[in-house]
């Protein structure tokens, strides 16, 4: 064979092998996340980083919320709910099996909820399990679960990530090495860089079309926008760097997708701690902060300004802003007469996202001008976890609650705000046991005017998802309902 011939073979071998791997790539995504989960098992931990890669991904409940936050079946094909709103009997889908061979049945279903209400539980979210009174097998693939009275919520908090089914066998290693029924499976986890899953060729359900998903930790913004610009990460759900966000809309490789999240905003404050218990205090704290300067250098202007612990998208939501309106004459005022006319001195831990350590500055600054002084001390995630979120040793902190329909955490006992309201928890109670809407919403209504009066924090905007991705990328939600990364429906465009 002539030298021609070698070259233009050789030539076309190349162009197919770049072809094949160009086709490769395109069942394979790399995500951008801002923050390291601490682990894998969302039955066991409450940072939203854990759901963010294994909902719906790696680990699936009776029930699942979708991109609308709608309630759908999941490992239960179907259900059927009593006359008197306490029973539900839960159908389970037929051969489905855990990524490590083991049988899923009912049996998994009773441990699981069981598990999670045990007096003993680590679960984060125990009290959406508190309404269980008993769980039954009635066959393999049939499970009771009556409930100590009715509960609105019930089907919505089964679809929780921290509902999830779990299997005894390996349920005590699920944070290094999680085994859940879900459409993808775990791979690796270098830890301050990488996790890893891939597609479960053994899935009960329909096929996910990717084969290979990676969460690429990367948390400083600067280094977000320089990954997605080299195409070294395709998507970043939610993006950290809002003053990048033009460069994206202007750019046509990329889709912007500016959607709403469930993460209220709040500057938290320990209502037990001096000065803190004080109602006054903490009215003062919120008129001394002005949202929209706040939404502007912290978020570029993107945010709601929230007045209460609610979400302005909810049919419920009423604008309770103007109970803690912008007003640093008054700050003064409530200080003076709460007996700190000169004001005083605090702490302010403030973990990485941008929301916080930017909010952070302009909220120390605004304080100064009423005369409180507020330490910054920035933490990593895993330390505000344990000193303020467990340990709630903190004066001040702020944090976005991403957790849906969570307004029942001001009515929790040794909840890391320290608020106790009998007013407040007997709504909460109501709403739990009630399943007409006119009412919930009154009742949700009421609770909200509730935690505007007492001020356990300070609202300050609901927390936008901002999401930037490859054009060509479909399936990822436009919305944050849940903290997910759903990427169930994921795919690149033909």
């Amino acid at each position: 064979m002539n030298t021609f011939w070698k070259s233009a073979l050789a030539a076309s071998a190349l162009v197919l092998l770049s072809a094949t791997a160009s086709l490769a790539a395109k069942t394979d995504l790399v995500l951008g996340v801002v923050l390291e989960p601490p682990h894998l098992d969302p039955t066991a931990g409450a940072a939203t980083a854990i759901g963010e890669v294994v909902y719906a991904n790696v680990f699936e409940g009776l029930t699942r919320i979708n991109a609308k936050g709608e309630v759908l079946p999941a490992l239960a094909e179907s259900w059927t709910v009593s006359e008197d709103g306490k029973v539900y009997t839960f159908k389970l889908h037929k051969d489905v099996k855990f990524h490590d061979g083991t049988a899923f049945d009912a049996q998994d279903v009773k441990f699981s909820l069981d598990r999670a209400r045990d007096d003993k539980s680590v679960n984060p979210q125990k009290p959406l399990f508190a309404a269980i009174d008993t769980v039954e097998v009635v066959d393999p693939l049939t499970v009771k679960v009556t409930l100590k009275q009715p509960n609105g919520d019930f089907l919505y908090n089964m679809g929780w990530a921290a509902a999830v089914i779990v299997a005894p066998e390996s349920a005590d290693t699920n944070k290094e090495k999680p085994i859940g029924t879900g459409p993808f499976k775990f791979d690796t986890w270098a830890k301050g860089s990488q996790i890893v899953i891939s597609r479960n060729p053994a899935y009960w359900g329909t096929p996910v079309a990717l084969d290979k998903a990676t969460f690429r930790i990367i948390p400083d913004p600067a280094a977000a926008t320089a990954a997605l610009l080299a195409g070294d990460v395709q998507a970043f759900p939610v993006f950290p760097s809002y003053e990048a966000v033009p460069q994206f809309q202007a750019d046509p490789r990329f889709k912007v997708v500016i959607g709403t999240t469930e993460g209220e905003t709040v500057l938290g404050m320990n209502n037990q701690k001096p000065p803190f218990d004080n109602l006054k205090v903490r009215q003062a704290i919120g008129h001394a902060i002005d949202r929209k300067t706040l939404i502007d250098g912290a978020m570029f202007g993107l945010g709601t300004p929230i007045g209460s612990f609610f979400p302005p998208h909810h049919p419920a939501y009423i604008d309770l802003t103007a109970e803690s309106a912008y007003d640093p004459a008054l700050s003064k005022k409530l200080l003076a007469e709460a007996g700190h006319p000169n004001g005083f001195k605090t702490t302010l831990k403030l973990p990485p996202p941008v929301y916080a350590r930017r909010g952070g500055e302009i909220i120390a600054a605004e304080l100064r001008e009423i005369g409180v002084e507020a330490e910054i001390i920035p933490v990593e995630w895993a330390q505000w976890l344990e000193q303020v979120f467990k340990g709630r040793d903190y004066d001040m902190t702020i944090v976005s609650h991403t957790e849906p329909n969570d307004l029942n955490i001001f009515a929790r006992d040794n909840y890391y705000f320290n608020y106790t309201s009998p007013a407040f928890r007997e709504v909460i109670k109501q709403i739990e046991a009630t399943s007409d809407t006119a009412k919930r919403t009154q009742l949700y209504q009421q609770a909200q005017k509730i935690l505007a009066a007492d001020a356990p924090v300070a609202f300050l905007f609901q927390l936008p998802k901002t999401g930037i991705w490859d054009a060509k990328v479909e399936g990822l939600w436009e919305n944050g309902p849940i903290p997910a990364n759903d990427l169930t429906a994921v795919k690149w465009a033909e």
